[in-house]
């Protein structure tokens, strides 16, 4: 309980910290973002319970990582992290699960993600800031990627790439447990 207190104050300071830089008043990054002024208060508050889609929408109005928003000052130079280390941004109902891995710095930020789709389970996600790049390699099992309406079958040891800023869907596939490393890769600057 006191790890989610920590990480809800974090996600409270990160979020405070970039709406500031940004210049924004809670009122416009809420329309910007489709996030309620209630919600943001308490979320600065360290007081909300986001859910993975309101992460995603608050950081690409912010113009910085999902993982930003979500974790304090990098404490090493190399840092290694185990799936189960980190807690799942998503779940299905069915045992799928989406893990924010880390999250690289430098000019540009590159998120890896790690997620597992069960058959028939699906995350629709919302379209991206413009310049988000993701790549999907499947490791075992088989899924669909859905990019603006058009399925694309993605099996083990194959990759795809696509541009972000459009509807897309992950899907799985097959009779099996669908693994996939997933990469997004931000844009340099503010949305």
């Amino acid at each position: 309980m006191a790890e989610t207190e920590a990480a809800l104050r974090t996600l409270a300071y990160n979020v405070r910290t970039a709406r500031t830089r940004a210049g924004l008043s809670l009122d416009e990054l809420g329309r910007r973002a489709k996030v309620s002024k209630g919600s943001l208060f308490a979320l600065e508050k360290a007081q909300g319970n986001p859910n993975f889609a309101t992460l995603v929408r608050l950081a690409d109005t912010l113009g910085v990582s999902v993982s930003a928003l979500m974790e304090g000052a990098p404490q090493e130079r190399v840092r290694v992290v185990s799936a189960e280390a980190v807690m799942p941004l998503w779940a299905g109902t069915h045992g799928s699960e989406a893990r924010l891995m880390l999250t690289t710095s430098g000019p540009t930020t590159v998120e890896v993600w790690r997620w597992k789709l069960q058959p028939g389970e699906e995350y629709p996600s919302h379209p991206h800031q413009a310049g988000v790049v993701e790549t999907l390699s499947v490791t075992a099992g088989r899924m669909v990627l859905v990019v603006d309406g058009v399925e694309h079958p993605v099996e083990a040891g194959q990759t795809a790439t696509f541009d972000g800023d459009t509807p897309h869907t992950y899907r799985g596939d097959g009779g099996g447990t669908c693994h996939l490393i997933m990469t997004v890769h931000l844009p340099p600057g503010p949305a």
